[in-house]
């Protein structure tokens, strides 16, 4: 505590309308740094089963193939998406997909998801991130020096997964004849629980990120009564949406045209119940998504031909 205070005595004064927005951009920072150690341990799955199966080679050249502007830019412009859409609306984001992947559990009658699930999931997770840390330290007397800690160990983390994934590419294949590497071993050895790991992962983060997204949005409505007008048509929305995405995923329809459907859907509720802030912050969800699913699209490929 004393050197969270020396540490915050540091910070200039703001004001209070500054310090909302620094917050917003840190826990956004947080979400796409957490969305990209998502798509780099996916990527070394993914790269270590190519590897291992002759058949697979053009996929494993997929993956290793180099991105490097995408890469770049990819957690710069998914802070700025997830600082922009708002806490408002990544809570629903963070709702509609805890429902829609539920609802994929059940359809599959297995406790494992398919590895698409991981990659579709890469900006509800950012979401999911912000409303979880923004409900932890709502009223902290220190919240933004907390932040400013989180995204330091967020963005230690992502470096670290985006080396792990650079090396697999690269190295993997030499050193896992050669034995001579010992991450690559380990790998060569356990690299099939990275997929438990995942999905023990989300299923935390989203048992914090989804009550947190249902205090906030209820923070909002003084009483029950403003509360159900609100909730009662989110309720049919969501449940429609979730029956339109199993009968799509039946069909075998793009998934860039369940986006659309699925934020447009969310954009016409939010006309009738929403504010004109969460209008905006729906449009900039559908750039954030778009965006997710374009960097990750190699990956999206090969999981859907599993």
């Amino acid at each position: 505590a004393p050197a969270m205070s020396l540490l915050c005595s540091w910070l200039p004064a703001l004001p209070g309308g500054a310090w909302a927005l620094l917050d917003g951009l840190l826990q956004g920072l947080v979400g796409a740094c957490a969305t990209s150690v998502l798509c780099s341990l996916l990527k070394v799955h993914l790269y270590v089963q190519c590897a291992n199966d002759a058949e697979r080679r053009a996929d494993k050249e997929a993956l290793r193939a180099q991105r490097g502007l995408l890469d770049a830019l990819h957690v710069p412009l998914l802070t700025a998406v997830l600082a922009a859409a708002g806490s408002r609306v990544a809570a629903l984001v963070a709702l509609e997909f805890s429902l829609r992947a539920a609802s994929a559990l059940l359809a599959r009658g297995q406790g494992a998801p398919g590895s698409q699930l991981y990659v579709l999931c890469q900006y509800s997770l950012g979401c999911g991130i912000r409303c979880g840390l923004g409900f932890l330290l709502d009223g902290a007397p220190h919240a933004t020096c907390n932040l400013l800690l989180a995204a330091a160990l967020a963005a230690l983390l992502a470096a670290g997964a985006r080396r792990l994934a650079r090396h697999v590419c690269a190295l993997y294949e030499l050193h896992s004849r050669a034995r001579y590497c010992g991450v690559c071993i380990a790998l060569l050895a356990g690299g099939h629980g990275i997929p438990r790991l995942l999905r023990r992962a989300l299923a935390l983060a989203f048992a914090v990120a989804d009550p947190a997204a249902v205090a906030l949005l209820n923070g909002d409505f003084p009483g029950p009564a403003e509360a159900a007008r609100f909730w009662t048509p989110l309720a049919i929305c969501y449940a429609l949406l979730v029956v339109y995405m199993q009968e799509e995923h039946k069909q075998g329809q793009p998934v860039y045209q369940t986006v659309l459907v699925r934020m447009g859907g969310l954009f016409i509720l939010l006309l009738t119940v929403g504010r004109w802030l969460d209008l905006l912050g729906v449009l900039v969800s559908l750039l954030g998504e778009l965006w997710c699913l374009l960097r990750a699209g190699v990956m999206l490929d090969i999981c859907r031909r599993q």
